[in-house]
């Protein structure tokens, strides 16, 4: 399976980049933040979680280290290569994917639901859905309401880099054509992809239609959210 990459998004700078623009290499440094804290408070002690774009493990191995067992996908060999060994891995593209399990969470972080194409992204929730258990639950990851009128904006990543947000262009649709760039000082990387602003109202019926319901808002700005399944 090679890591052709996707119409509407590309990426430049050192090392490899993935179907969806991402530079490994970056990844590696971004922090996980504030996620694992809204994660855990979220779910059971100890619950079966999976995470569904996982990358390089960014989220994946504080989860594991707090007593969650969880199965990691990527489309990317390159970003599972730096999962740790102890975490169950699967390499497929998440609109695919069909393990014949369910969990008591899945997780689509990263703001994967805002994709560009909307089959994709009914892909991706019908996913969520297929593999969520009747009494669990599924953790969405959303951008921002202004997350796209906000710009040029920039952010730090440690002591020494910076993530800079410097284009969202609108290329019909309803969908932007998104550029970041990461500046370190050993680097630059960027990312350009495609990204499908979605309101509130919006959100909530591309997760009806994938037979799921928003139980809450877990962050006081709604990026993170709890929904069930429609049984």
């Amino acid at each position: 399976m090679a890591d052709e990459r996707r119409d509407g998004y590309d990426g430049t700078g050192e090392g490899a980049i993935t179907p969806d623009g991402c530079a490994v290499e970056v990844w590696t440094r971004l922090p996980a933040g504030d996620a694992p804290d809204v994660i855990e408070a979220a779910v059971p002690p100890g619950a079966h979680i999976l995470e569904l774009g996982c990358g390089v493990g960014r989220m994946t191995h504080p989860l594991t280290d707090r007593g969650f067992t969880v199965t990691a996908v990527d489309e990317s060999a390159d970003m599972l290569a730096r999962v740790r060994p102890d975490v169950r891995t699967v390499r497929s593209p998440i609109e695919g994917l069909d393990l014949g399990e369910r969990f008591d969470v899945v997780m689509l972080a990263s703001f994967l639901v805002h994709a560009g194409d909307v089959t994709v992204r009914r892909g991706l929730l019908e996913t969520c859905r297929r593999h969520v258990s009747e009494d669990g639950c599924v953790l969405v990851q959303r951008e921002g309401e202004d997350w796209h009128r906000n710009v040029p904006r920039e952010s730090s990543i440690g002591p020494d880099g910076r993530a800079r947000l410097v284009s969202a262009t609108p290329v019909g649709d309803g969908v932007n054509s998104v550029r970041f760039e990461y500046v370190f000082p050993d680097g630059t990387w960027t990312q350009t992809f495609l990204s499908r602003p979605l309101s509130t109202e919006a959100f909530e019926r591309a997760l009806a239609e994938a037979g799921l319901v928003v139980e809450r808002y877990l962050t006081a700005d709604r990026t993170w959210v709890r929904a069930r399944p429609v049984l």
